[in-house]
Formats: structure tokens, C-alpha cells, sequence
């Protein structure tokens, strides 16, 4: 599933949209991919000399993957939104860059009423690269 199918899932736009591709989804479980690239407006400043990919910005990509996996599952449309209300334990493990291709993974643990708990972890080259336990709701749009 590509950008434009990923588009009529979730809410999120560019410079905001940070999945690319969903590679597989099914049975409490996502994995997608997205790739970085220079022009990205958040590596500009961080840093001019040595750009990063903020680590706030791989969360959001596990947050992300997380409301796709939510769009598969719950009822997200027009009059709701996925909503971060917690991230737990989050480990950065390595450094991700402009030009580097991240393998995104989400996976549901628990639900409470409209409240998701679920696992984040993104990889590099086959390497974490980063970890985080993080729950969402669906609320609606006010």
C-alpha cells in the first residue's frame, strides 16, 4: 500500500505523513517503511553539519504506523482522528540520517475501550533502532 491508499487511512499530510509504504498488516500487526531524504524540513536545522532525524520524528513514525494499524481496526473515518496519549520506555539505539530507509513496525498489546496499547520498534538495516511502548485513542474531531 502506497502513499495515496496510506492517505485515505489517516489524517496525516505532507511534511507530516512519515509512512511511505505499508509492507504487510494483519493480526494486531504492521510493518511499513519509510525513507528520509535531505530535504526533509526537520534534518535542516538538526544538525547543518551532521543531519539527524530527530528522535521525536521516529516516534511519530511508529505513532503513525500504530493509527494505520488502528484504521484497520477500529472505526476511523471522517469525524474521528488517532490520538498519542502516552509513550512508555522509549530507547533510541541508533542514529538514522538523510538517505537511510527504516523498516517500521507497530504491534497491538491490549484495548481498553477506545484506548490502544501498543509496541513500536523501528529498524535499520536489519538493526533497532528504536523502541517504545505508546497507547492512542480515537476520538472525535471538535
Amino acid at each position: 500500500m502506497n502513499k495515496p491508499e496510506i492517505e485515505t487511512r489517516i489524517p496525516h499530510r505532507a511534511p507530516m505523513l512519515l509512512v511511505d509504504k505499508i509492507v504487510t498488516m494483519g493480526d494486531g500487526e504492521i510493518t511499513c517503511l519509510k525513507t528520509f531524504s535531505d530535504e526533509e524540513p526537520f534534518v535542516q536545522g538538526h544538525f547543518p553539519d551532521f543531519p539527524l532525524v530527530p528522535g521525536v520524528i521516529l516516534c511519530e513514525c511508529c505513532l503513525q504506523a500504530g493509527a494505520l494499524l488502528l484504521s484497520d481496526m477500529a472505526s476511523l473515518g471522517g469525524d474521528t482522528v488517532p490520538v498519542a496519549t502516552r509513550m512508555d520506555g522509549v530507547k533510541f539505539k541508533r542514529m538514522v540520517r538523510p538517505g537511510d530507509t527504516v523498516e517500521i513496525n507497530a504491534k497491538l498489546n491490549d484495548q481498553v475501550s477506545n484506548a490502544y496499547y501498543m509496541t513500536g520498534k523501528m529498524t535499520l538495516n536489519g538493526k533497532l533502532a528504536v523502541r517504545l511502548d505508546f497507547a492512542c485513542s480515537v476520538s472525535e474531531k471538535q
